[in-house]
């Protein structure tokens, strides 16, 4: 590790090796969509009940923290985790399928796309394989992109956050609470990797990038309503 690396947070590591991948959802079609409120409603629907189910294996990942963490505060912190996830995050999912007329049948009969089984799949294998700090950098890129994107809507929209149907999801990925979460989230990066090794590091890049490249294509395949 070079004097200068030393010097640089792990999370500010992990940021700067995926700004090209996370410019490309900025630029998106499904995210100028919600931006601009103009998204057709069906690939919203499709991308909700895609989400809804990537949402449930997410807080497995999380939960493998609380089964890999030897700490109790840090074993408390990836259960509160978990809570958010099941219900925080997924009642903006629950709101939204409501108004879109998606059932709890559809919701159980429903088959991940085969980008949301292979994401997922990878976190998993990740959360079974690496220890807590390998587990954070796999759920981060998720959480700290979606508060990018939600930032950079309101930035460029800022009607968005009043949007008669859109409006709900922007400020779900705006609010206080969501951001304070991800905030959490980047302090137990960099305290989980502080004694870390350049090797080390390297690894939790490689599945940083990994899981943002993952995370474009889920945008890919909402867009496409891909199976």
């Amino acid at each position: 590790m070079t004097a200068n690396q030393k010097d640089i947070s792990v999370s500010k590591r992990l940021y700067e090796s995926v700004q090209e991948i996370w410019e490309s959802y900025h630029q998106h079609s499904f995210v100028q969509g919600i931006g601009k409120g103009d998204l057709a409603m069906d690939r919203f629907r499709f991308y909700m009940l895609q989400d809804y189910l990537y949402l449930y294996d997410y807080a497995k990942v999380f939960a493998l923290g609380v089964v890999k963490a030897k700490d109790p505060n840090l074993m408390r912190f990836f259960a509160d985790n978990v809570d958010q996830i099941l219900n925080g995050e997924m009642k903006i999912h629950q709101s939204y399928m409501n108004r879109l007329g998606i059932t709890q049948d559809e919701v159980a009969n429903a088959r991940k796309s085969p980008a949301n089984d292979s994401y997922t799949n990878y976190m998993l294998s990740i959360g079974f394989q690496g220890d807590v700090a390998e587990i954070t950098a796999a759920i981060l890129s998720c959480s700290w992109s979606y508060q990018e994107i939600g930032s950079r809507i309101v930035s460029a929209h800022p009607q968005s956050l009043t949007h008669d149907f859109y409006g709900e999801w922007v400020q779900g990925y705006t609010s206080k609470e969501y951001v304070d979460t991800n905030d959490a989230l980047l302090v137990m990066m960099d305290s989980l990797a502080r004694d870390y090794s350049e090797d080390q590091i390297q690894n939790l890049m490689t599945i940083f990038v990994n899981c943002s490249l993952y995370e474009r294509m889920f945008w890919d395949m909402a867009w496409n309503m891909e199976y």
